[in-house]
């Protein structure tokens, strides 16, 4: 009987959680700027600033332990891209030439302290990577655990390192244009000549 009771009690304390987070993503939904279909959040072990400014698309997950950032500049995030656990996505930063203040104190920002995150659709990060302010991760790349990414990488690049550079690109150009014609409708397929632009 008392193992019959430890059993319920178990299921309940792993139950418990799952609903909260439930709960939660839909308010976190609601509140921001555009959520797609069947996203997945886990709102109560992640940490989200700046939800009116963020953007996700349709089948997208993000793990337990994302911290997403969101100052005056946006996070869009497109469809289908999948997070390793811990990321963390920062749009904006502090000013440090500020003489006279500490830099917790100096909330005189210039505009060149927020940019825009930009990641499009199909992308996959590995483990406990940072994106920062400014970046734009092309179509299809994959980001390698624990990559600190300050600059903007092409379509399809396998991208790693502190701070991440490409490494090599997951398709000849020949590659992606048959891969994007199986995938995504012709006003959306990206052409021969920007796909060598991106690489140049």
């Amino acid at each position: 009987m008392l193992g019959y009771i430890g059993n319920i009690g178990v299921k309940l304390s792993l139950l418990f959680p799952f609903l909260l987070d439930k709960f939660w993503s839909l308010f976190y939904k609601k509140s921001m700027k555009e959520c797609g279909l069947r996203v997945y959040l886990r709102p109560t072990c992640s940490n989200f600033k700046g939800l009116w400014n963020i953007s996700i698309g349709n089948y997208t997950s993000i793990p337990k332990g994302a911290v997403f950032y969101c100052t005056e500049a946006p996070l869009t995030i497109g469809d289908k891209v999948i997070f390793g656990p811990n990321p963390t996505i920062i749009t904006g930063d502090h000013r440090i030439d500020v003489i006279g203040k500490y830099i917790i104190d100096s909330h005189d920002k210039l505009i060149e302290n927020d940019a825009p995150v930009i990641i499009e659709d199909d992308v996959w990060t590995g483990a406990n990577i940072t994106i920062l302010k400014g970046v734009t991760i092309g179509r299809g790349s994959v980001i390698a655990a624990g990559a600190v990414v300050n600059k903007s990488c092409p379509p399809y690049s396998i991208i790693g390192g502190v701070p991440a550079k490409v490494l090599k690109y997951r398709f000849s150009i020949e590659e992606v244009l048959k891969h994007e014609r199986l995938l995504y409708p012709e006003n959306k397929r990206l052409t021969e000549e920007e796909l060598i632009a991106s690489r140049s």
